[in-house]
C-alpha cells in the first residue's frame, strides 16, 4: 500500500507507517496546485494531508486512491463531496488536538483581559506605560459562554474552574442531564451564551449549518467589554459583525482562524479585523503542539493500518448515515466460493440495487451470514431463484427496513 503524505507529519508517524509495510512518499511542500501531478506520478493508495487543500481536480488526478486521512479534527480543506462522488473515504483524526487548542483558547482569553500582546509591544518600543496596563477586569467569578461541546470544548470547560468561573453553554448534544453532570448552565441557543458571558469560546466545527453561527444577531447579545475566542474555522463568524461589535461595544477578540487566511504556503497576510485595536490573533495555529502532533501521527497511523489489514478504516466522516435501502435480504451459507455471486447476479438482473451488504463468517470457518440492503423488494420468483441457485445456501429471509 503506497501512502503520499503532502505536508508536515511527524517522523514518528512516518517510521510507524514504514514498519506497518507502507511504501511512503513524503514531500511537505506540495501545494494544491502540484499536489494533483504529484498523485497522478504517485498513484497513491492513501493520502495524507495536514492544512494543504485536497480540490476536485486532485482527485480527478487520482486512480488509485481510496482513502483521505486529514490529520487532525476539521476536514474543510478536502472536497468531501467530490471524495464521495469517487467512492473515496475521508477520514479524520477527532479529538487528539483538542487539548493543545484549548490551551491556546485560554491564552487568548488572557491575553484579552490583560492586553499582553500590546504590553511587549510597547515594551519592545521603549515604552512604559503600567498606568494604563494596570486597569484589567480579570476573570476570576465572570461567566465563561462556550458554544459547541465536543471535545475542545470540553476542555475549555475544565480550565475555567481553575479560573473560578462559572460556565453558561450551549450544544446541540448537551442535555439537562449532562449540563448538571458537568456543573455547567444549558442554554437553548448560541445567542442565549452571548447574553448572558463575559467571556465566549467558540468550539464547533464548520459546517453549512454553523457558517456564520454567530452573526449580527449574536454580536449584538454580547455584553459591552466582553471577549469574543474563535479557535474553530473561519467561517463560523461573520467578521463584519464582529469588526462592528470591537466598534460599537468594546469587545475584545481572540483569534485563531480568519474568514479569508493565507494558505499555509503564503508569507504574507492582509486580513483586515487583525489590524482593529482589541483584537489578538494567532497564525492558526491551535493544534501545533508537539504533544499533539504526536499524537494525531499516532491515530493516522491507527486508521491506515486498521485499513490495511482489516479493509475498513475508523473516524471515516462520509459515509450515509442511513442508506434508501427498503428491504434487507439475509442469506445464511455455507462458507464456499459462488454462493454470493449467484445471489448478486439474481438481484442484478432483476434490476434491483445493492445498497450497502456485508458478509460475516462464523467460527469454524465453515458457514456464513449475508446481509444484503436492497433499494426494493424481489418478486417472489426471485428469492426462489436465490434459494435454488445453489446447493450451499442454508436459508434465505426478506424483511422490510424501517
Amino acid at each position: 500500500m503506497k501512502v503520499l503524505i503532502a505536508d508536515k507529519f511527524n517522523q514518528s508517524g512516518i517510521d510507524a507507517l514504514n514498519n506497518t509495510g507502507c511504501a511512503v512518499v513524503s514531500d511537505p511542500e506540495l501545494t494544491p496546485d502540484s499536489l494533483p501531478a504529484a498523485i497522478k506520478e504517485h498513484e497513491p493508495d492513501v493520502l495524507i494531508v495536514r492544512s494543504t487543500k485536497v480540490p476536485k481536480p486532485c482527485l480527478d488526478a487520482a486512480s488509485k486512491l481510496s482513502i483521505i486521512v486529514r490529520a487532525g479534527a476539521g476536514y474543510d480543506n478536502i472536497d468531501v463531496a467530490a471524495a464521495s462522488a469517487k467512492g473515496i473515504m475521508v477520514a479524520n483524526c477527532p479529538g487528539k488536538n483538542a487539548i493543545a487548542v484549548a490551551e491556546l483558547a485560554w491564552g487568548l482569553i488572557i491575553s484579552c483581559d490583560r492586553r499582553i500582546p500590546d504590553q511587549t509591544i510597547d515594551l519592545r518600543d521603549g515604552k512604559w506605560a503600567k498606568k494604563s496596563y494596570a486597569k484589567s477586569r480579570g476573570l476570576f467569578g465572570r461567566t465563561l459562554g462556550v458554544v459547541g461541546i465536543g471535545n475542545i470544548g470540553g476542555h475549555v470547560i475544565d480550565r475555567a474552574r481553575a479560573f473560578g468561573m462559572p460556565v453558561v453553554a450551549w450544544s446541540r448534544s448537551l442535555t439537562d442531564d449532562r449540563a448538571e453532570q458537568m456543573g455547567i448552565v444549558r442554554v437553548d441557543s448560541p445567542i442565549e451564551v452571548a447574553r448572558a458571558a463575559d467571556v465566549v469560546s467558540v468550539n464547533v466545527a464548520l459546517t453549512p449549518d454553523t457558517t456564520h453561527l454567530c452573526s449580527v444577531a449574536f454580536f449584538d447579545a454580547m455584553k459591552p467589554g466582553a471577549i469574543f475566542v474563535n479557535t474553530s474555522r473561519g467561517k463560523v463568524i461573520d467578521e463584519q459583525a464582529l469588526a462592528a461589535a470591537i466598534d460599537a461595544k468594546g469587545i475584545r477578540a481572540g483569534l485563531d482562524v480568519y474568514e479569508n487566511q493565507p494558505a499555509p504556503s503564503d508569507k504574507a497576510s492582509d486580513i483586515p479585523i487583525t489590524h482593529k485595536p482589541g483584537v489578538y490573533g494567532t497564525h492558526h495555529c491551535g493544534a501545533s503542539t508537539d504533544q499533539s502532533q504526536e499524537a494525531i501521527a499516532a491515530e493516522a497511523v491507527r486508521i491506515i493500518r486498521n485499513y490495511k489489514i482489516e479493509g475498513h478504516a475508523p473516524n471515516v466522516v462520509n459515509l450515509v448515515q442511513k442508506t434508501t435501502a427498503t428491504r434487507l435480504l439475509t442469506i445464511r451459507h455455507q462458507n464456499k466460493p459462488g454462493v454470493l455471486a449467484h445471489v448478486i447476479g439474481a438481484v442484478g438482473a432483476a434490476d434491483i440495487n445493492i445498497e450497502q451488504m456485508e458478509n460475516v463468517i462464523y467460527q469454524g470457518g465453515e458457514a456464513a451470514c449475508a446481509r444484503i440492503q436492497l433499494d426494493s423488494a424481489p418478486s417472489q420468483s426471485i428469492m426462489q431463484q436465490i434459494n435454488d441457485s445453489s446447493k450451499h445456501v442454508l436459508s434465505v429471509d426478506l424483511t422490510v427496513i424501517e
